[in-house]
């Protein structure tokens, strides 16, 4: 039997591991396990799903793995650290890119989109692209631009859920891409359905057998969690994660709730159990914001913040100005250069359309026996979510949320989130980067933003849309990249410095686009930051192995 003395000393030993564990974490500074915080056992899930409110020692769990990083950087043993590509149009430059990979669900061509083109050439569509082709070389082509980005955002990875095959998507990334990574949680998935603890009382008795024995998890494997990462050659250091206060919806009461008003004038086409244990969301957590910084001689002073977030896609455009205000809030005091990437849901209504089938695939990862399975109960094929916030305005704010508001007309509620970003200052007085310029810009386009963010002939190149869009409806530009102009406090002035300003930002959306099934429902993007000031540019004259905009 231990000695009272013997216990106090191993319970004092256990504490101290723990924090140095923690602040390890947190701080980033020096490699470690990706799995410095005791994870939720699939009982503790199940009282998540269940408790209201919930017991202490489970909030304070559940508190603090949202607020700590998961953080690996044993990338620099293994390669020669970061790309550094070079043009002679900017010189080397630090490429920047954003994805939101809709949890993973499609890992393998993420990982061989993010490989380069050898690897990508391997999963693309061989009959629609066969060799030779003019649109496969130009597939292949953005997929070897996406593969020298030395930092890369992703939004919507998976760890640990069925529907991406109980993956760690961001560490399995990370380490076949040679790569540091931090990741973060965003939500803790805690829907029944999920968790395979549905009964499914409500449903005709000769389907639910069937229906219980397709959600059935793997237990020890199942831990259902839910973030962003950042994936970098360069270390990853100063590594945080903040929740955000202004949340917009509750992921957890409103779902458990039941399904809104206008997904139940819905569910009168089929039966109203299907439709709300398939497309119900019940989840612990919120949106947040990942931090890092990246040191290195050639970045200008020395060193980069790069800020990940995914904003919320289900409130209306006030609520998610309220949480880049809060996101910029919390880096107001850095000095150095700043890039915010990442899904920010700017469709200017309070909810991204999405297909029936793909808020399923989204859901479960295999669509198809549900798509099938819902066909006794609906009315046809592509049931949409929202049909009527589908038409999201007038064609004026087609692909681009940044226009400004006509009353009575057309409104945009969206425009103030990118004032807001406008007219903010650091505290060193810099200004975010919102030059349009037709020399600095990916396809010769001008107005705000085109530098940093592809510009289409009508607004901006979609990140996001519908499978079938109709028109200018069902296109959304979602996913932005922001970038901290140095030395600078005025955002769209043409006479300002441009060494590691933003050019030729990009939108990826043919090799999004190249597989058999589309790998994610958001394209990637990029934007190039040049270590040296490139001075006067002329934009190439052929273009014609790019994508032709709209």
């Amino acid at each position: 039997m231990q000695s009272i003395e013997q216990i106090w000393m191993s319970s004092v030993a256990r504490a101290a591991l723990f924090l140095v564990v923690v602040l390890s974490s947190t701080a980033g500074a020096r490699a470690q396990d990706a799995r410095p915080l005791e994870l939720f056992t699939y009982e503790e899930l199940i009282q998540l799903s269940e408790q209201e409110p919930l017991a202490e020692p489970l909030a304070q769990k559940l508190q603090r793995l949202q607020t700590t990083p998961f953080v690996k950087n044993d990338a620099a043993g293994r390669n020669s650290g970061p790309l550094k590509p070079s043009t002679p149009r900017l010189g080397r430059f630090l490429r920047i890119a954003s994805w939101n990979i809709e949890r993973g669900l499609e890992y393998e061509a993420v990982r061989a989109a993010l490989s380069g083109s050898e690897e990508f050439a391997r999963v693309l569509d061989q009959t629609k692209f066969p060799s030779g082709s003019q649109q496969r070389a130009s597939i292949l082509e953005q997929a070897e631009h996406l593969r020298q980005a030395d930092v890369i955002v992703l939004n919507e990875v998976d760890w640990g859920m069925k529907r991406t095959g109980y993956r760690n998507v961001a560490a399995e990334l990370a380490s076949a891409l040679g790569m540091n990574y931090a990741w973060g949680v965003e939500f803790v998935e805690v829907d029944p359905t999920l968790l395979g603890t549905e009964k499914f009382e409500n449903a005709p008795p000769e389907h639910r057998a069937d229906l219980v024995e397709r959600i059935q998890v793997d237990t020890k494997r199942y831990l259902g969690l839910h973030g962003s990462a950042i994936l970098s050659r360069y270390r990853l250091e100063n590594v945080r994660l903040v929740p955000l206060k202004a949340q917009g919806y509750d992921w957890y009461a409103s779902e458990k709730a039941g399904a809104p008003k206008l997904e139940k004038l819905i569910d009168k086409t089929g039966e109203k159990f299907f439709h709300e244990k398939s497309v119900r969301q019940m989840r612990r957590g919120g949106r947040m914001m990942l931090v890092a910084d990246i040191s290195d001689p050639d970045i200008s002073g020395g060193k980069l913040t790069v800020v990940g977030t995914h904003l919320e896609d289900n409130t209306k455009p006030g609520n998610r100005r309220r949480q880049i205000e809060e996101v910029l809030a919390q880096i107001k005091d850095v000095a150095n250069p700043v890039v915010v990437a990442g899904d920010m849901n700017t469709s200017t209504t309070d909810r991204t359309p999405k297909s029936f089938g793909r808020v399923l695939k989204k859901k479960f990862g295999n669509v198809g026996f549900w798509v099938n399975e819902s066909i006794g109960y609906a009315t046809g094929y592509g049931l949409v979510l929202g049909a009527a916030e589908f038409i999201v305005g007038t064609e004026r704010l087609y692909d681009d949320p940044t226009v400004h508001s006509v009353p009575f007309f057309s409104e945009n509620h969206e425009v103030h989130f990118f004032e807001s970003l406008k007219n903010f200052r650091f505290a060193d007085g810099g200004a975010f980067d919102f030059r349009g310029e037709r020399d600095r810009s990916y396809n010769n386009r001008e107005k705000t933003l085109a530098n940093s963010n592809e510009r289409a002939s009508k607004g901006f190149v979609e990140t996001s849309e519908l499978a079938h869009p109709v028109g200018p409806f069902g296109r959304f530009k979602l996913d932005w990249i922001f970038v901290k102009l140095p030395g600078s406090n005025t955002p769209n002035v043409k006479k300002q410095p441009y060494r590691f300003a933003p050019h030729l930002g990009r939108t990826l959306a043919e090799l999004n686009k190249a597989t058999a099934e589309r790998i994610s429902d958001h394209n990637p993007i990029t934007v190039d930051l040049p270590f040296g000031d490139p001075g006067a540019t002329r934009a190439p004259k052929s273009r014609s192995s790019r994508r032709k905009t709209r």
